[in-house]
């Protein structure tokens, strides 16, 4: 019998499974007893590895109880899955179809297998979250008063920012008592915000998002942060180069942090200049800007030094 793998989809009320390669396929609930049986079936097919898909939130207690039982828990892309699945001529679409592709899927790529992020960490990452959806909520509402002439409205507006900055003000708070409150996570936001261009918000949400930063490789952690360019080519035809993938919320974050680097750090300002005289878009240089400035921070907590100019 060859490796095991197996394909879990998740929905509100019910797991489906579905074992490869003797096709094996059985459904649970999604509640304490069901999660209980789910781990009984699974722990002596010795799986290599166990699939479910990132569903917005109902995957949560599903990884959890099986990274708690010792299993090799992936946690898988919806949209890579739908795509392999586009790819194969599979257009239709139930519970037990969706766990049989998210098997054949794992089985054909293999992806590495991450632990868990524990409870502290968990925590910063919805405290970051937070943080940026109230930003963006702040964004949204200033623009909105910017452009209303209706002073019944403009005075909701403005009650509802002054609720939305305290909210961001005691979410500021939450996170700094957690990072400064932890020695590790205190040395690594140090080393991080030394970097001229990377701010404290920057550095939390590299701490809370990507765990990984400094013990990866250069390019897979570029790969992680969907900065790694990737080639498109058929025959003669070769196409611009493109990124996409990864955690988009900490690309978002170093885009933000080159843009700024780019004009006030040292190095990346002569580095983006090249780029600019040697006829590169302002585009391009921002985004190898950021892979860049990706590279120097992790090799900065991989080496634990701060920043050098030379």
């Amino acid at each position: 019998m060859g490796m095991v793998t197996v394909g879990i989809d998740v929905s509100k009320d019910r797991l489906d499974v579905h074992v490869l390669p003797d096709g094996l396929t059985f459904a649970v609930d999604r509640d304490g007893a069901g999660l209980a049986d789910l781990v009984t079936r699974l722990g002596p097919l010795s799986p290599h590895r166990v699939a479910v898909e990132a569903t917005g939130g109902f995957e949560t207690v599903v990884a959890a109880a099986l990274a708690g039982a010792g299993l090799p828990l992936v946690i898988v892309n919806p949209a890579q899955v739908r795509h392999f699945a586009q790819a194969l001529g599979r257009r239709a679409k139930t519970d037990p179809i969706d766990a049989a592709m998210i098997a054949r899927f794992v089985e054909a790529t293999r992806p590495e297998l991450r632990p868990l992020p524990d409870a502290a960490t968990q925590m910063l990452s919805d405290l970051v979250a937070r943080r940026r959806q109230i930003v963006e909520m702040i964004v949204s509402e200033k623009n909105r008063q910017r452009r209303t002439t209706v002073p019944r409205i403009a005075k909701s507006i403005a009650r509802l920012i002054k609720a939305l900055e305290k909210e961001l003000a005691e979410i500021n708070a939450e996170i700094d008592t957690g990072v400064r409150g932890s020695p590790a996570w205190c040395a690594k936001e140090d080393l991080l915000a030394s970097v001229p261009g990377v701010g404290v918000n920057t550095a939390r949400t590299l701490i809370a998002e990507m765990p990984e930063l400094g013990t990866l490789d250069a390019k897979r952690i570029a790969s992680l942060a969907g900065l790694a360019p990737y080639t498109r080519q058929s025959g003669r035809w070769v196409g611009k180069a493109m990124i996409g993938g990864g955690r988009k919320t900490v690309r978002s974050a170093l885009f933000l942090a080159a843009l700024v680097a780019g004009r006030h750090n040292p190095v990346l300002k002569i580095f983006r200049a090249r780029l600019i005289a040697a006829g590169k878009p302002k585009m391009v240089a921002a985004i190898a800007v950021a892979r860049k400035l990706l590279t120097i921070l992790n090799a900065m907590l991989r080496d634990q030094k701060p920043w050098q100019t030379a």
